[in-house]
């Protein structure tokens, strides 16, 4: 029967912690984090770890030494238990006031919070002018009532005057056989005798 084997998860970390070992590393100072990196609060003293990027608590935040807990680098419970032997055990130096640290927290979020998304309007997309040769070929090409049979242009074309040449030539026939001065097809005809007015008898 085989033995079970059981994952180590990372374990939860503890606000304090009686291990006098402290990290061979420079402390590690408040000022140089961003406000929401740090809670100064006594109640909830912790900050990111600069290694592991968890955040840890910082245990004797009120005496001499503060220094952040040992810890894994995954979430508690969850992730592998992987010890951060590079910010564990690490001395904290507290150069910021809680007052101060709420004053540049608050400052953020006032900044933060006047910044609008910008919209960014884009300009319309022109139309590229066609090519003299474009313009050229869309010409030659047959309209809806000329219809595109493989024959050229042309042919086309002429085949349609061919078929109009007769009604053409007699419609300029009959202009020509009017008189001068007569009026057009379709007007009313002007009176050949000259008008002139009647004198009332007196």
């Amino acid at each position: 029967m085989s033995a079970l084997t059981f994952e180590r998860t990372a374990r939860p970390r503890r606000s304090r912690t009686r291990s006098r070992t402290a990290n061979a590393r420079p402390a590690l100072v408040i000022s140089t984090l961003k406000p929401h990196q740090y809670d100064l609060r006594p109640a909830c003293a912790s900050l990111v770890c600069p290694d592991c990027e968890t955040w840890v608590p910082i245990t004797g935040l009120q005496t001499k030494q503060p220094k952040l807990v040992p810890h894994d680098t995954g979430r508690a419970g969850k992730d592998a238990a992987v010890r951060c032997r590079l910010g564990s055990n690490r001395l904290v130096t507290v150069d910021v006031t809680v007052k101060k640290w709420q004053e540049r927290l608050e400052d953020g979020h006032a900044e933060t919070g006047h910044r609008r998304r910008t919209t960014v309007l884009r300009k319309p997309k022109t139309a590229v002018a066609p090519a003299v040769s474009q313009i050229a070929a869309q010409k030659q090409t047959p309209t809806d009532n000329e219809p595109g049979d493989g024959r050229p242009l042309w042919l086309l074309r002429e085949m349609k005057w061919a078929s109009t040449e007769s009604a053409v030539r007699d419609t300029d026939i009959r202009r020509a056989q009017m008189p001068d001065g007569d009026a057009a097809l379709g007007a009313p005809p002007v009176p050949l005798k000259t008008l002139r007015p009647e004198r009332r008898a007196s």
